[in-house]
């Protein structure tokens, strides 16, 4: 399985950034997908998870109403649109896949490489 994640950046407080995360590979097949984080310092922390059909969600307390999770035509690509950012989600973002339902880290078995987020003042 291979995730790549795309969409990463730099910006100010306020402003918005939409993430991306295509899976593939010969035994990639009705994942469920999600996003997390780790700021400099912390540990990994769930974001987002969305079900294979997209019929499913939800989003972490902590970004609930700036953050949303979805997918589009492709089930295999999903998408993190992040509005409203702030200094404290400055973070590297991972993309996810697994079979489980789950907002533990330690339950996902397949991570992207990470793309950065820094929100500056």
């Amino acid at each position: 399985v291979h995730l790549v994640e795309s969409g990463g950046g730099m910006v100010q407080a306020g402003a918005s950034l939409r993430l991306s995360c295509t899976g593939s590979g010969p035994t990639f097949a009705r994942y469920t997908m999600g996003w997390f984080r780790q700021a400099p310092g912390k540990d990994r922390e769930f974001v987002a998870r969305i079900n294979w059909r997209g019929a499913m969600s939800d989003v972490a307390e902590s970004v609930k109403g700036r953050f949303a999770i979805s997918k589009e035509d492709d089930p295999n690509t999903v998408y993190l649109q992040m509005d409203n950012l702030e200094i404290e989600d400055t973070a590297v973002y991972y993309c996810v896949a697994d079979s489980r339902w789950s907002v533990q880290p330690a339950v996902w078995d397949y991570w992207g490489q990470g793309t950065e987020v820094t929100v500056s003042s």
